[in-house]
């Protein structure tokens, strides 16, 4: 169960919640973690100019700067600084906005969190590539729990021995007001992305909230 009793305060996700059948993982899908209305509610908030603070930072690839193709935004608890895809950043401090979908959030996942990135792919042509949320900040095995907002966009998942173990790519389309909760040695065994889409795949931009606990040296 994602849900404990020392945040139980009432509140239950809607759509109730699912196990996704993976080796050496433990991850679990909650579709209606919030019902439509209050996510596209909250998902116009954080659309409004100013809402969030969205950057859009440079990675070297082959030896040369690429943007990353989409933008993002780190917003936590003071001094929790994160490095991410070799970028420092600095928190941004919580909003009253996303300091209650946080508070929520953590009453799902019976999980306390410092921190969150903010991804907003804004079409079809944004993405992430294959990846794991294993840096050093989070700790052995982090809880890293996924909210999205806006249009659906198809999660991957593979193994990272998927070569040698036959395991095939495990796709889920992760619907507005959703909840993805990884846990345990997931970040260890598996990879994840949001591939690009062609245009007729995608019904517009999709904001997801990654919230993360940063293990404090």
């Amino acid at each position: 169960m994602l849900t404990s009793d020392l945040f139980d305060d009432g509140i239950k996700p809607a759509g109730g919640s699912y196990p996704l059948q993976l080796k050496d993982a433990d991850v679990e899908y909650l579709p209606g973690f919030v019902d439509h209305d209050l996510a596209a509610q909250w998902f116009r908030a954080l659309m409004q100019k100013g809402a969030v603070a969205w950057r859009q930072d440079s990675i070297m690839m082959y030896g040369r700067k690429v943007r990353i193709p989409r933008l993002n935004a780190w917003y936590g608890e003071p001094g929790l600084d994160y490095t991410y895809s070799g970028i420092p950043m600095r928190p941004e401090p919580w909003s009253e906005l996303l300091a209650e979908i946080r508070g929520r959030v953590e009453r799902a996942a019976g999980h306390r969190f410092t921190s969150a990135l903010i991804n907003l792919y804004r079409d079809h042509t944004d993405s992430v590539a294959w990846h794991a949320d294993d840096e050093p900040e989070l700790g052995p095995e982090p809880v890293i729990a996924s909210l999205s907002l806006g249009a659906s966009r198809e999660f991957q998942m593979r193994h990272r021995n998927h070569r040698s173990n036959g395991l095939a790519i495990h796709k889920i389309m992760l619907e507005p007001g959703s909840l993805l909760v990884m846990r345990g040695a997931t970040q260890k065994n598996w990879l994840h992305q949001v591939p690009k889409r062609g245009a007729a795949a995608v019904t517009g931009p999709r904001i997801n909230i990654t919230f993360r606990r940063i293990v404090e040296a």
